[in-house]
């Protein structure tokens, strides 16, 4: 496996690469990887013939008060996981080479950007959204692939590609869960086993919704309540937001006469966790 750290590298390879007849893909992460992030690498692997990993725990994401300079980081972890994964190129760039001196350039997708969490997170998508399209103008893939754990943010960088007409198929995954249930992620490393125990609430919600919309349920009302009752068990859980929304277009829905997705984030002792899953 190749590590690149510079742009201009990273560039020139997939260049080459794409000058050569391969087909890359791309799978950007914020590093710290779990089974989670190595299951993407495998889906790259199946519809491509090169995949390149980046690595960026991007600030323009970051609130003021969020937890950007305690995000867990392991970069020698990380390298030797994407190895043993088949990762064949490992992008790592410093921030000063994605975000030059008078850097002033965003992305924004405005629709989809405004509820969920980005009601909470003001500016937080338009961080994703340009760095990522960095990252596909850096690496040049023909395909990306993200999960669904953060599936407002898959909805948005699939929108940003079509309208931008961006050359990149974005493929999402479904979430992978740990076996009791809780959604993989990087901010798992910071519950303790008693709050780890009590976050299984949220999966355990979203089956309890799931469990009464296949018993005939429609009225999007009664299904949150189901969630929020479960939710409602944890002592030491406030729940920030948990909507039903179109699977598509994430508005409101009153009714599932349509796909739909119930999607939450909550605080457990202070430590924001999000999840969501279809109905």
């Amino acid at each position: 496996m190749r590590q690149i750290e510079s742009i201009r590298e990273m560039q020139e390879w997939s260049a080459g690469q794409r000058l050569a007849g391969k087909r890359l893909a791309l799978v950007p992460t914020m590093g710290y990887l779990h089974e989670g992030h190595l299951s993407l690498v495998d889906e790259a692997r199946r519809r491509a013939d090169l995949v390149a990993m980046s690595i960026f725990v991007n600030p323009t994401q970051f609130g003021p008060n969020e937890d950007f300079e305690k995000y867990p980081r392991d970069l020698p972890r990380d390298r030797a996981l994407a190895e043993s994964r088949g990762v064949d190129v490992l992008f790592v760039p410093a921030a000063a080479e994605m975000y030059p001196p008078g850097d002033q350039t965003a992305v924004t997708v405005a629709q989809l950007s405004r509820g969920l969490c980005g009601a909470f997170r003001p500016g937080h998508f338009r961080g994703v959204a340009t760095v990522v399209a960095k990252l596909f103008l850096i690496a040049q893939p023909h395909v990306a692939v993200f999960g669904e754990k953060d599936y407002q943010q898959l909805k948005i960088l699939q929108r940003m590609v079509r309208d931008l007409h961006m050359p990149v198929e974005v493929v999402g995954l479904p979430t992978l869960r740990e076996k009791e249930g809780l959604a993989m992620s990087s901010r798992n490393a910071y519950l303790s086993e008693a709050e780890r125990m009590e976050a299984l609430n949220i999966s355990r919600a979203i089956a309890a919704a799931r469990d009464a919309a296949q018993s005939g349920e429609r009225r999007t009302a009664a299904l949150r309540e189901r969630a929020l009752a479960v939710l409602a068990e944890g002592k030491n859980t406030v729940v920030q937001y948990l909507e039903i929304v179109d699977a598509g277009t994430l508005e409101p829905a009153e009714v599932l006469d349509r796909p739909a997705r119930l999607i939450l984030a909550v605080y457990l002792n202070g430590k924001r966790l999000i999840d969501n899953g279809p109905l």
